[in-house]
């Protein structure tokens, strides 16, 4: 299999990976599936955090590698994306990070199955010892309408954008939320300067 034969998240569902960063976009997303593990907390000091993401990278990588071995068939591995999710929706745009609840998550393709990621969960385990290991597991989401925009900078600077979604746009078109804030994490942070972090801000809404 050649590199242009390589499914790509992003190219398939081109629309959904490259909003505006001028003004929000509705879109239609259908139904996705993610590995995927759930935590608490802020992400910047949270040892949790940190395992999740590295257990699901471990995961990601191990499910790609098996599937170019056993089925021919491969794919990039997509971006990191989380669900962010808190009682009170103005802990976004506040940034009071001890309150959020979140599912960190990476896309697959449509033919990975249950059996392959158990599979992949069980051969990272033997290699490595990842805290974060036991959570992963494979998640279908159907976000359905949403409303995004794409936000260039550090993830601190995102409250403004936030704020101006949720008491502005939602309430003036008629919308409300109908499922939990979703971020897009285009840009490897460890080689990115923090202004330009390119970051997909995604909220399921619905009629209000």
């Amino acid at each position: 299999m050649t590199t242009v034969d390589k499914y790509d998240v992003k190219k398939a569902h081109r629309t959904l990976y490259s909003p505006s960063a001028r003004e929000f976009a509705v879109v239609e997303v259908p139904e996705l599936r993610y590995l995927a593990v759930d935590g608490r907390g802020d992400p910047n000091t949270s040892e949790a955090y940190a395992n999740a993401v590295a257990a699901l990278y471990g995961v990601a990588y191990t499910v790609k590698f098996g599937s170019r071995k056993v089925l021919g068939r491969d794919f990039v591995v997509g971006p990191l994306q989380g669900l962010w999710r808190a009682d009170d929706p103005a802990a976004f745009h506040t940034r009071h990070k001890q309150v959020w609840e979140w599912t960190m998550m990476i896309s697959q393709p449509p033919w990975v199955t249950e059996d392959m990621v158990r599979a992949a969960v069980e051969d990272v385990a033997k290699k490595k010892t990842l805290p974060g290991l036991e959570g992963v597991g494979l998640r279908t989401l159907v976000e359905g309408t949403c409303v995004q925009i794409l936000h260039i900078g550090p993830y601190d600077d995102e409250g403004p954008t936030l704020e101006r979604l949720h008491s502005r746009y939602l309430p003036e078109n008629g919308l409300t939320f109908n499922g939990d804030h979703h971020e897009i994490y285009l840009s490897d942070v460890r080689r990115t300067a923090p202004e330009k972090l390119r970051t997909i801000l995604r909220q399921p809404v619905k009629a209000g």
